[in-house]
């Protein structure tokens, strides 16, 4: 599975980017990416710290130079951010330099998943469920349009998910193959 192009995760918050990302890239000894991550060890400062000093659009910013950058490398699993998919730019690049894979979970689930997690700044408000609602609507036509799979995960466990990523991302690369 070497002659695999990069594997690109995209998805709402709570889908498990970044756990299914880490699994799967040990899986194909690979390295992993979380471009969340990167952009925090870039600036020296936690994702909620940007948000609060430059605002949604300079983290947005800061996002597209990041998937740029992340995508240039060759042979990766990169887990993006929940909202990469809003810039055409990303969705573009993302397309242009790797598989995408949509990690799809219901709203139910993804509230279950980030009920305690305090590190997600859209989330910071007593009406979480109508705000994953909102972000459902806006951004599932968009994860859908980039990506080349579907993969459901919620009621999953980790490990089955990243077995399905497995065969179908081989039945992409070599139909023929995935046949016999």
């Amino acid at each position: 599975m070497q002659d695999l192009p990069n594997l690109i995760l995209v998805g709402p918050m709570g889908a498990g980017k970044s756990t299914i990302g880490r699994l799967l890239a040990a899986e194909l000894s690979r390295d992993f990416l979380d471009s969340d991550h990167e952009i925090q060890a870039r600036c020296g400062a936690d994702i909620p710290w940007i948000f609060d000093v430059e605002g949604e659009e300079g983290f947005r910013l800061r996002e597209v130079q990041m998937i740029e950058d992340l995508t240039a490398r060759e042979g990766v699993v990169l887990a993006t951010g929940g909202g990469a998919v809003l810039r055409e730019q990303n969705r573009r690049r993302l397309r242009e330099r790797g598989s995408v894979i949509y990690l799809f979970t219901t709203v139910e689930q993804q509230l279950k998943r980030v009920a305690k997690d305090r590190n997600r700044p859209l989330l910071q408000r007593p009406d979480r469920e109508q705000v994953l609602r909102e972000m459902f609507e806006l951004r599932d036509p968009l994860y859908r349009a980039t990506a080349d799979i579907v993969v459901r995960t919620d009621r999953r466990s980790p490990r089955a998910v990243v077995n399905e990523i497995v065969r179908r991302v081989q039945r992409l690369v070599d139909p023929l193959q995935a046949k016999a």
